[in-house]
C-alpha cells in the first residue's frame, strides 16, 4: 500500500543490540562494525520518516536527530551494560524529536509504521516531544535550552548515577544554561553532556554571526572537564565518551561535524536544521542503494491536507503579518539617512530573522542590524540598552512563546524607561505544528507594570493594518509589543466588500473599531480571530441574529465609548486566539463589571493542550466559525 498505509520499509528488528564497557577506551573491529551497522539504520529511518513531514507540508526537523545518532547509540549500549545510568536521552534540543520517537518504535511502545505520521495532527507524534502524550516519550523537551538546569535537579536526586544530556551549540547559547553549568560545577554533579557542535542554527553559522562564540572555552571557563572531538570519528568519540564517564563530576564531549553528513543536498547548510525536502530524501536513498520504490512510493503518496472552508467577510487573498512587520519597518526606515537610521534604530534578531519578518530589514537597511544568537534575554535588553536614550529605538523580534523568558527584563526596560518596539510572531495556535511548547499564549504577560504606567500590546487583524499600526507607533516612547501569527491572514472586507483597513485608515492606539453594529450583542475580537469572527458574525446577521463585531487591536487599553456601547447590549463574546486563563477574555469582563455593565459574558480561547498539525489547532480549541456561532446562539437566548 502507498503513503501512510505502507509498511515500515526498514527492518528496525535489525538494530543490534550491543553492551560497551567505559573502562575500555578502544572499540574493537565487531564494536565497531555493530555501531556503525546500527547508526546508518537509524539514520536512515529518520530521514525516511521526517521527510514524510516535509511531503505533508507539516515541516519538521532532520538534521539534528541525524546528527546525533552515533553518540544516542553508544549512549544506549552503556545503558545495556549497566544500571549506573539514568537510562533516559535527556535532550535540551527539541527539534530532535525525531530521536524520542525512533525510541518509541525501538522500544515497542507504538508501530514502526506509526513513524510515518510524523507531525501529523492527531498523530501523537508533534513537533516537540510531550511527556504523557505520546507512548515511550520519557520526557518534554520545552523550548530550546531548557533542559539542563532542568536536568541538574535530575542529577541532584541521583546522586549514585550518571546523567547524560544531549545538546548543540545552538541550545548552549541560551543564557540559563550558563547558570545549570556554574551549579553543575558547585556540586559536582555526576552529569555528562554530549554537544553536537555543527555550526549551523536557522539563521546561518554561529561562527560567523556570533564571533567568539566557542563551547570548550565557555564550558571550561565554568568549570567542566571538556573534551573535544570528531562526531563521525566512532573510536574517538567513543574514547572521548568515556573519558568524561569515569570523570568525577560534570564534563562535556564535544562532537565537532557538519550537519546532515551524508544527505547531500542539506549537508553543512541551516536546510539541515529544516526537515528533509522530499526531492533531497530520496535523492539519498537512492545514493544509498535502495530501489526508488522504497521511499518513493511512501513519500510521493502523501500530500498536504487542508480543511477547506469559504470564509465570507474577508479576501480569498492572504498576507504573512509576521513578514509584513518587517516590510512595514522599512518604510519607515526609508524615511531617514542611511546615517540617520543608524543612529536612532537598532534591529537585534535572535536567530530567527527568517521567521519573525526582520531578514527584509537585514537586506534592505543592514545599518541598523544586528544579527545574533539564541540568547533572547540578553538581545531584548540590548535593544531596551539601545533605548535608554529617549531619542533612540531599539526594536527586538522573536516567537510569541519566547516572550515569557523576557519578562524580568522587561520589568527592568519599563523601570529605565525605555524605548522598545518588540514584535512577537507565532502568537496564537493557529499552524503551530511544534505544538504546545511553541503555543504564543501569554502575550498580556507583557503588561506587567503597576496601575501607573503604560505598556501597549498591539495585534493587527491583517496586513494592511499591520502596516498602519508599524508605521503609526514606531517613534512613539516606551514600550510597544506587536503581535502576529505564524499562519497567513486575509484582508478584513466592510459588509459592502470594500477593504476594512483601506487607504484612508489611520491607526489609533487605544481606539477600538467597529466592524459592524449590532442590537443583539457584540462579538470582541482581534488578530487571526476577527477574520473567523467576523464569518460567524455574518452568518448569524444572515439568518437574522444582528450580532456587531469590535476590532481590539489595542489588547490592553479600555475605550471608553466601546466599552459602554457593547455593555449596554444583550451580550458581549470575547474571542481569541490566546490563552482563556491570561488573555483578553479574563480581563474584559472585570472591565465591564467596573463601570456597572452587566450585559451576558462570555469568552473563548485556547484552552487545551495541542493536537498538532497546522489548520487543525483552531478547530481541536473550539474556536472555529462554528463553535463561534454556536456561542452565540447560546448568549443570545
Amino acid at each position: 500500500m502507498p503513503g501512510t498505509e505502507s509498511k515500515f520499509p526498514i527492518d528496525l528488528s535489525k538494530l543490534q543490540k550491543l553492551k560497551l564497557d567505559p573502562s575500555q577506551p578502544k572499540l574493537t573491529s565487531e564494536q565497531k562494525a555493530a555501531l556503525a551497522h546500527n547508526v546508518q539504520l537509524m539514520r536512515d529511518a529518520i530521514v525516511l520518516f521526517t521527510a514524510t513531514g516535509a511531503a505533508r507540508g507539516v515541516s519538521g526537523h532532520t538534521g539534528g536527530a541525524y546528527d546525533t545518532v552515533p553518540e544516542v547509540n553508544m549512549l544506549l549500549s552503556l545503558f545495556n551494560y549497566s544500571d549506573s545510568y539514568v537510562p533516559i536521552l535527556f535532550d535540551e534540543a527539541g527539534h530532535r524529536v525525531a530521536t524520542q520517537y525512533l525510541m518509541s518504535a525501538i522500544e515497542g511502545h507504538i508501530p514502526a509504521e506509526h513513524l510515518l505520521h510524523y507531525r501529523e495532527a492527531n498523530s501523537k507524534l508533534p513537533g516537540h516531544p510531550e511527556l504523557g502524550l505520546t507512548p515511550g516519550v520519557k520526557f518534554s523537551s520545552g523550548r530550546l535550552g531548557h533542559v539542563w538546569p532542568w536536568v541538574n535537579g535530575v542529577a541532584l536526586a541521583n546522586r549514585d548515577k550518571t546523567v547524560f544530556l544531549l545538546g548543540s551549540d545552538g541550545s548552549q547559547q541560551e543564557g540559563n544554561d550558563a547558570e545549570a553549568a556554574r551549579l553543575a560545577v558547585a556540586q559536582n554533579l555526576n552529569i555528562k553532556l554530549i554537544i553536537d557542535d555543527n555550526d549551523v542554527t536557522i539563521a546561518g553559522h554561529p561562527s560567523e554571526y556570533l564571533k567568539g562564540y566557542d563551547l570548550k572555552r565557555t564550558l571550561s571557563g565554568h568549570g567542566l572537564k571538556v573534551v573535544v572531538v570528531q562526531g563521525e570519528d566512532l573510536d574517538a568519540l567513543w574514547a572521548g565518551l568515556c573519558d568524561v564517564i569515569n570523570y568525577n563530576g560534570p564534563a562535556a564531549v564535544i562532537c565537532k561535524r557538519v550537519m546532515a553528513p551524508g544527505i547531500a543536498d542539506i549537508e553543512g547548510s541551516p536546510h539541515g536544521h529544516d526537515v528533509v525536502p522530499v526531492k533531497a530524501a530520496l535523492k539519498y536513498f537512492e545514493s544509498r542503494g535502495y530501489p526508488p520504490s522504497m521511499a518513493g512510493d511512501i513519500l510521493n503518496n502523501i500530500k498536504p491536507t487542508a480543511v477547506p472552508y469559504l470564509y465570507i467577510g474577508s479576501t480569498k487573498e492572504v498576507g504573512a503579518n509576521r513578514v509584513i512587520f518587517g516590510e512595514a519597518t522599512n518604510m519607515v526606515l526609508d524615511t531617514l539617512t542611511k546615517e540617520e537610521a543608524a543612529s536612532k534604530v537598532m534591529v537585534i534578531d535572535s536567530d530567527l530573522e527568517g521567521s519573525t519578518g526582520l531578514k527584509v530589514i537585514h537586506q534592505k537597511h543592514p545599518e541598523v542590524f544586528i544579527p545574533s544568537g539564541i540568547m533572547e534575554r540578553g538581545n531584548f535588553s540590548a535593544a531596551a540598552g539601545f533605548g535608554f536614550d529617549k531619542n533612540k529605538f531599539g526594536v527586538f523580534s522573536t516567537f510569541s512563546a519566547f516572550l515569557e523568558m523576557v519578562v524580568s527584563e522587561i520589568t527592568m526596560a519599563r523601570l529605565n524607561f525605555c524605548n522598545v518596539l518588540c514584535h512577537f510572531s507565532h502568537s496564537g495556535v493557529d499552524e503551530m505544528a511544534d505544538n504546545t511548547c511553541h503555543f504564543g499564549i501569554n502575550s498580556f504577560f507583557a503588561d506587567n507594570g503597576l496601575a501607573d504606567t503604560q505598556s501597549w500590546l498591539y495585534f493587527p487583524a491583517d496586513p494592511a493594518q499591520m502596516v498602519a499600526i508599524v508605521k503609526r507607533v514606531f517613534f512613539d516612547h516606551g514600550l510597544r509589543f506587536i503581535f502576529s501569527t505564524r499562519s497567513k491572514v486575509p484582508w478584513i472586507l466592510k459588509e459592502d466588500g470594500t477593504h476594512f483597513f483601506g487607504e484612508d485608515y489611520e491607526f489609533v492606539p487605544g481606539k477600538d473599531e467597529v466592524i459592524a453594529e449590532g442590537t443583539a450583542g457584540y462579538v470582541v475580537s482581534y488578530g487571526d480571530m476577527l477574520y473567523r469572527s467576523w464569518d460567524a458574525v455574518l452568518r448569524c446577521r444572515q439568518e437574522g441574529l444582528n450580532v456587531g463585531l469590535i476590532n481590539k487591536s489595542t489588547l490592553n487599553l479600555v475605550d471608553e465609548q466601546t466599552i459602554r456601547k457593547i455593555g449596554c447590549s444583550h451580550f458581549v463574546l470575547v474571542v481569541e486566539s490566546l490563552n482563556q486563563k491570561t488573555g483578553l477574555g479574563s480581563k474584559f469582563g472585570t472591565w465591564l463589571l467596573e463601570r456597572q455593565l452587566t450585559p451576558r459574558y462570555g469568552y473563548m480561547g485556547t484552552n487545551k493542550e495541542g493536537c498538532g498539525g497546522l489548520t487543525e489547532q483552531i478547530p481541536h480549541q473550539g474556536l472555529d466559525p462554528q463553535s463561534i456561532i454556536l456561542k452565540i446562539r447560546q448568549l443570545s437566548q
